[in-house]
């Protein structure tokens, strides 16, 4: 079934997807299954702990990966059209992006495709949405964090949103690649909004309805 976009933006309507090795491949898988026959073209780039997680986390086979994406790009091609900020891009999601890479954008290290790709975008004033996955910690990991967002990345770590009453795992996943999603002014029809019909909200006594 394709996916329903409540709007799309305007061209170019080209996402770059990173997954990186932190747990949570699925937020990756997600994202592009979301985008999947929508009028966003994907450019997918995976580093090989990402490879590692896919085969822990998943059953999902590098091919089935790869048929979701309209581009794959090989992580060492660092010549790749997504490697060039002549290439326009809405930007780029990195999902789930680990403290390694977290550690590369923040301090400039370009030494593959994926961390590349997403320097450009930086240097390009374009929207950069990481979802960082660690818990707990450290100063270095702060201040990372504190450094690319003074870049002009966001940093996303995806915690979920217990409010809107997720039924399972799939469902706090979604929810966390959707509002990523929205960033990028990609709307779905899936996501509920607080406050607005259909989502979660507050009733004059103060409790959720």
């Amino acid at each position: 079934m394709p996916s329903r976009l409540i709007n799309t933006p305007t061209s170019p309507s080209r996402l770059v997807v990173g997954i990186s090795g932190a747990s949570g491949f699925r937020y990756g898988l997600r994202a592009l299954q979301l985008l999947k026959d929508t009028p966003i073209e994907t450019h997918l780039v995976v580093s090989q702990a990402g490879h590692l997680n896919r085969k822990h986390e998943t059953n999902v086979s590098e091919d089935e990966l790869y048929a979701l994406a309209d581009v794959v790009h090989p992580l060492r091609a660092v010549g790749a059209s997504i490697s060039s900020g002549s290439f326009k891009t809405l930007g780029m999601l990195v999902a789930p992006c680990s403290m390694h890479t977290l550690a590369s954008i923040a301090n400039g290290v370009t030494d593959n495709l994926l961390t590349r790709a997403a320097d450009v975008v930086l240097k390009e004033r374009r929207k950069l949405v990481l979802l960082a996955r660690e818990t707990p910690l450290h100063l270095g990991h702060l201040k990372n964090m504190y450094q690319v967002s003074e870049y002009g990345a966001i940093v996303f770590p995806p915690v979920p949103a217990l409010y809107a009453n997720p039924q399972s795992v799939d469902e706090i996943i979604t929810h966390s690649v959707l509002r990523a999603l929205s960033l990028f002014g990609i709307d779905h029809e899936m996501l509920p909004r607080w406050g607005e019909q259909g989502g979660p909200s507050l009733n004059e006594e103060g409790s959720r309805e």
